[in-house]
């Protein structure tokens, strides 16, 4: 007796015939019939498409179809491309065996790096934002509360020296260079211990800020940052920096380059003791200013070439270079004109208003008052004699002075103990000069990626948190920009300096890219980073519901443009971001 039902299946059937094979597809139904299998064909499929095979093959198989266009939405959509682009690069730095083992606190603090690089906000706003993101929900950290993050801030700030440590590693060996600069940023509020006044670089005098020094290779890859009082003075940062380098790194052979307000005459006598460490720096105007009346610094040195070693006694057992910079001897050349006019313009309506018929201004001390106000402005005060008196005012150039100064205009004299076999004349002034790569470094910490200003922590250890974890977001994004340099406006190759005191010349690829906003392989529109860093947010991830409640995630389809972003990474476009 045949049992009910039975299982549906397409089956194919075939037949030779005179070396020919013949396929039928057909509906058949599986049964068992007194205890043996049988077989019911129930209809010949060969006569409709494939795809319509196909379809048949798959719903017999459980699978549910809808109407195309119908009885489906897209429940949300949700941008991914930039965090999983600045995630891709990050899990290839092995940022987050960098930064220790797993927990609850590490996925945290790899949200705020990687939300860091990508949009830089408070800690709240970000909370709100990575949740509009795949950041969130992929690295396991929906649904954070603030006590959270800063209880991940205060778990990442006890593993910097470990960190740190870790990059030195990485990226420094005896006898590197290691390039070390320090800024400020202005706090909000006033209870952060570290907030005091000081000069500030960011033209915000009238607030508290911080200093933090800066610690990078020669190639301006972020090692190391630490935070200091807003009042402290850049020998004594340096002086950190150095004790970090030698007994944190381990490095007894280093060369500290700095620039000449941070290696000072003492903080260099300080270093002398110290077997294996060496510096290059530069020196300040009166110092520079105190070699040429003395004859030893001559423009007739830079006849030749536009650098001369030359010795001094004053500097015992060191190498000076003198370099002139011949347009940037006309920069300031230029400038000082300009300064100069100004001045003699705004001074020269002072002495109107003192002889004046109707309410002439009158007293000294009013006078000068006014006349400070103008010289501080210019800082032109030394280039003028000023003669005052309560019913007088006059003012003449110091000729004499201002011709001593042009004569100085473009030289600068770099100062090292590195001896002249490990790195000749050019080499010193080529090691100087990288610390430009701390000044972009700079750059893109407090203004143009990661907003690091103005800090709105008041704990000593959020401050340093916060500080560290924009170096880190600094160290992703540095690797990004060079991955990305055929697609962005880098230079991808500058051409080698045959004149290290001369300014950089781009290549000639760069002048193109420049000038066409094209890619160097012409098929994309050149970027910025964030400019970049925006194309790839459009390529989101949508959650797709079906009739009946069926969900699916699905990417959208990348651009060209995107494909080409993961492709320089040398990584795929992940679909989900994880720590693993």
């Amino acid at each position: 007796m045949a049992t009910r039902g039975g299982a549906v299946h397409v089956a194919v059937t075939r037949r030779h015939y005179k070396d020919k094979v013949y396929e039928t597809t057909l509906l058949r139904r599986s049964y068992r019939e007194g205890g043996k299998v049988k077989t019911e064909t129930l209809g010949n499929l060969s006569h409709l498409p494939p795809e319509t095979i196909a379809l048949i093959r798959a719903s017999l198989a459980g699978e549910s179809f809808v109407e195309a266009g119908a009885d489906w939405e897209i429940e949300r959509s949700l941008p991914h491309g930039h965090v999983a682009a600045v995630w891709a690069m990050a899990k290839k730095l092995d940022l987050a065996e960098l930064l220790g083992p797993a927990c609850a606190e590490r996925d945290l603090a790899l949200a705020l790096v990687v939300a860091r690089a990508v949009k830089p906000a408070s800690k709240l706003a970000t909370t709100r934002w990575w949740s509009d993101t795949t950041l969130a929900a992929d690295l396991g950290v929906a649904g954070a509360s603030t006590d959270e993050v800063y209880a991940a801030m205060d778990w990442l700030v006890g593993r910097q020296e470990t960190i740190e440590s870790a990059l030195a590693k990485r990226h420094l060996s005896q006898g590197s260079l290691v390039l070390y600069d320090l800024s400020s940023s202005w706090m909000e509020g006033t209870h952060c211990p570290l907030a005091a006044r000081g000069y500030s670089r960011d033209h915000k005098g009238g607030k508290a800020q911080i200093e933090y020094g800066l610690m990078t290779d020669t190639e301006g890859r972020p090692i190391s940052v630490e935070v200091f009082a807003g009042n402290t003075g850049d020998p004594s940062a340096f002086i950190s920096a150095a004790a970090k380098v030698r007994d944190r790194f381990g490095l007894e052979e280093v060369v500290m380059v700095g620039d000449r307000g941070m290696i000072t005459s003492a903080r260099i006598d300080a270093l002398r003791p110290l077997e294996g460490m060496s510096w290059i720096t530069s020196l300040r105007a009166p110092a520079v200013k105190a070699l040429a009346e003395a004859g030893a610094l001559q423009l007739s040195l830079f006849d030749q070439a536009n650098l001369a070693e030359i010795t001094h006694p004053d500097f015992p057992g060191e190498r000076l270079v003198a370099c002139r910079n011949p347009a940037l001897a006309a920069e300031r050349t230029h400038k000082r004109s300009e300064l100069l006019d100004a001045t003699e313009a705004d001074l020269a309506k002072v002495a109107a208003a003192v002889t004046r018929e109707r309410r002439p201004l009158r007293g000294q001390d009013k006078i000068a008052l006014r006349v400070g106000r103008i010289v501080n402005a210019h800082r032109m005060a030394k280039h003028f004699e000023l003669t005052i008196t309560d019913t007088t005012f006059g003012f003449a150039r110091k000729a004499t002075e201002i011709a001593a100064e042009a004569a100085l205009d473009g030289i600068y004299v770099v100062r090292t103990c590195v001896p002249a076999r490990r790195l000749d004349a050019g080499g010193v002034v080529e090691a100087y000069k990288g610390l430009k790569v701390v000044e972009a470094d700079f750059r893109s910490l407090k203004a143009i990626d990661l907003d690091l200003r103005p800090v709105h922590h008041y704990l000593e250890d959020r401050v340093r948190a916060h500080v560290l974890i924009c170096m880190l977001a600094a160290y992703v994004l540095w690797h990004l920009r060079h991955a990305w340099a055929p697609i962005c406006f880098t230079d991808e190759q500058p051409p080698a300096r045959t004149d290290p005191v001369a300014p950089a010349e781009p290549s000639p690829a760069a002048r193109t890219k420049a000038a066409r906003k094209r890619s160097t392989d012409d098929h994309h529109t050149s970027h910025s980073l964030a400019t970049l860093l925006e194309h790839l947010a459009t390529l989101t991830r949508n959650t797709v519901v079906f009739a009946g409640g069926v969900r699916i995630d699905k990417l959208a389809v990348p651009t060209p443009l995107q494909r080409r972003a993961f492709e320089l990474i040398g990584a795929p476009i992940p679909t989900v971001l994880n720590t693993m």
